[in-house]
């Protein structure tokens, strides 16, 4: 029993630096650092984290706004033409578009319903057809 009792002294003795330990720093602060400048220095409550970048990059806009977030490829003017037709039969309340402007628009309410009603009958078929070919493991 007495080396039981040595042995779980000197286990505590190994710990106490593991329980004697700081507590984290309350800040980490994040810096972009250009060329050869050098980083912050951190205080005793936080960590400095720095990202190097080369100097090139010191005067340039931020990459996030380089390029517009909108931009949308080359499309051919057949495509164009055929879109703002599109809108505009819908905006301007044509028959068969099913808006609720204009003297036609109503016309086409009853294609779309049809239409949503395949969409739906498709999507539940491919549902069926899949729950059916699942196979456990």
């Amino acid at each position: 029993m007495p080396g039981r009792a040595a042995a779980f002294v000197i286990t505590l003795a190994l710990a106490a630096p593991v329980f004697a330990q700081d507590a984290p720093p309350e800040r980490i602060v994040n810096a972009e650092v250009y060329g050869a400048d050098p980083c912050p220095e951190a205080t005793e409550d936080e960590i400095v984290v720095c990202k190097r970048l080369p100097e090139s990059e010191r005067y340039r806009l931020p990459k996030r706004f380089r390029e517009p977030a909108n931009k949308k490829p080359n499309a051919a003017w057949a495509t164009r033409v055929q879109t703002m037709d599109e809108v505009g039969r819908v905006a301007g309340g044509l028959p068969n578009t099913c808006s609720p402007i204009g003297s036609g628009g109503h016309t086409g309410c009853t294609q779309a319903m049809i239409d949503a009603w395949y969409a739906d009958r498709r999507a539940r078929q491919s549902e069926l057809e899949a729950a059916d070919n699942y196979v456990p493991e």
